[in-house]
């Protein structure tokens, strides 16, 4: 049962290996057909045995008969009128060797072989004939013989009573007959199973072949070919893969033109503050050489104050970019439970100086704890560009709070100013890397435009809903986060 087992696995050792598809089928429809085969091979060569058996039973009744007539009564003895003609019309190419018993009324033997296995006593009699006979096995003289033992009444106008006919033959015809339906058997049964097996070859092969057509349209596309498959090359029951295998290729020429177009727009965008960097190292390097002659020391030191502005803008759009990416990547990170307020807070001190220096008011609402599944490095990256953009178009003297609360099974985060805001025609485009409102603008002209882009990508890594909406004081934005559910 194991080799079995294993057969049907596909490969011995290996029951998490699928293997070939054509074998498993030739497997599981040639294996069940050999044991229905053989299953029936047992059949037919039994009821042939029991047909056969029957007609030698049949043929053994008839010759037990046909002595049965010529017992009688004569004299008051019981007595069996068998010439040597009748003995050797036994001795037919049906039959095989005979040996025969008459015994009387009072038990005695009247004719025939005396030492005749008697009739064991719990041999029910054939329901087969009306005749009153039993038929059974025994061996005589080193040999096993099939005797059929019959009751015949006997009687004359002085006595009356039951005489037993017992007529034995060996097996040796019975044998012979047996092997000949055995090969017989055989024979045809290995005949249909070839033929069988040739028609189900030919019928998997047969049925395989769309699967090959599918195969080789796949293996002979160009790398970059990523159009759909027709469906209609395959079998109904496998479109359903073939459906999913162009979903995914179609999901794959989405993120390809995806990462096409961010790469377009990242090389424009990091090429800007490059080239004025290189324009102002330029400019700087010119007044250094000037400065052999009397150089102009208050310019050069601009200069140097433009290049680390450069320098620091083309560092913050390099790490925009390099968030960006990584939260492409990061969909199979397994979640964790984020405390979502102590991550807020720990964002507000990191952001406090810079709060400072530009006099606005940074506070935090809520004393509740409210407990988020997510990544807490991204979830930290988020409050941490919503804060920076508050921070960026606030106004020197305006006012951010941050709020986090607990909603139900879920949570909530808000972050609320006193800038400018986004307004309602705009609010779903700031969401596009490197769009910038026109109030942003005018407020912060060197922001990259990745921020809310970054949020939003966070956001739905987690599953959160994004508002945007005016702040209560009617001047400002609200950017609020709904959390599900753990």
């Amino acid at each position: 049962m194991r080799a079995l087992a294993a057969l049907l696995r596909g490969r011995t050792g290996a029951p998490h290996t699928l293997g070939s598809l054509r074998g498993q089928l030739l497997r599981w429809l040639l294996l069940p057909l050999v044991l229905l085969e053989a299953l029936n091979a047992v059949s037919v060569y039994r009821n042939a045995l029991d047909a056969a058996d029957m007609a030698y039973d049949r043929s053994l009744l008839a010759s037990t008969r046909a002595l049965a007539e010529r017992v009688s009564i004569v004299g008051g003895k019981v007595v069996a009128d068998v010439p040597y003609v009748a003995l050797d019309s036994f001795e037919t190419d049906t039959l095989g060797r005979i040996y025969y018993k008459v015994t009387g009324i009072r038990g005695e033997t009247v004719s025939g072989y005396a030492d005749l296995p008697p009739v064991p006593p719990n041999v029910p009699r054939s329901e087969n004939y009306p005749a009153l006979v039993r038929f059974y096995h025994a061996d005589y003289n080193g040999q096993p013989i099939r005797i059929a033992a019959l009751l015949q009444p006997v009687y004359d106008d002085t006595m009356r009573g039951i005489a037993l006919i017992q007529v034995g033959e060996t097996l040796d015809a019975r044998r012979g007959l047996s092997n000949q339906i055995l090969f017989d058997t055989l024979l045809w049964q290995a005949i249909v199973l070839a033929a069988a097996a040739l028609l189900v070859w030919f019928a998997v092969r047969l049925v395989l072949r769309p699967l090959m057509r599918l195969k080789i349209a796949v293996e002979s596309r160009e790398v970059s070919d990523l159009s759909d498959l027709d469906p209609s090359l395959v079998h109904k029951e496998v479109r359903p893969l073939v459906a999913a295998m162009n979903a995914s290729m179609t999901r794959i020429q989405n993120l390809i033109a995806g990462q096409r177009r961010f790469i377009a727009d990242a090389s424009h965008q990091l090429r800007t503050p490059l080239t004025v960097l290189k324009t102002q190292a330029e400019l700087a390097q010119r007044e250094l050489e000037r400065g052999k002659d009397g150089g102009n020391q208050a310019t050069l030191r601009e200069i140097v104050r433009s290049i680390a502005g450069t320098t620091d803008s083309a560092v913050h759009l390099a790490n925009r970019l390099l968030m960006l990416a990584r939260i492409e990547h990061s969909g199979g990170a397994a979640p964790e439970p984020v405390a979502l307020r102590a991550m807020v807070q720990q964002v507000a001190l990191e952001f406090a100086l810079n709060a400072v220096n530009r006099r606005i008011d940074l506070a935090l609402e809520g004393e509740q704890e409210a407990t988020v599944q997510g990544q807490a490095l991204l979830l930290h990256e988020l409050a941490a560009n919503l804060v920076d953009n508050a921070l960026r178009y606030t106004p020197p003297g305006g006012q951010v709070t941050l709020r986090v609360r607990q909603e139900g099974a879920g949570a909530m985060l808000e972050v609320e100013d006193s800038g400018p805001g986004i307004p309602a025609a705009e609010r779903e485009k700031v969401f596009s890397p490197f769009y910038r409102a026109s109030a942003a603008l005018e407020t912060n002209p060197g922001g990259a435009g990745l921020g809310l882009a970054i949020v939003r990508d966070i956001a739905e890594l987690h599953r959160a809903s994004l508002e945007l909406d005016d702040a209560a004081s009617g001047s400002g934005l609200l950017i609020r986060l709904r959390f599900p559910a753990h």
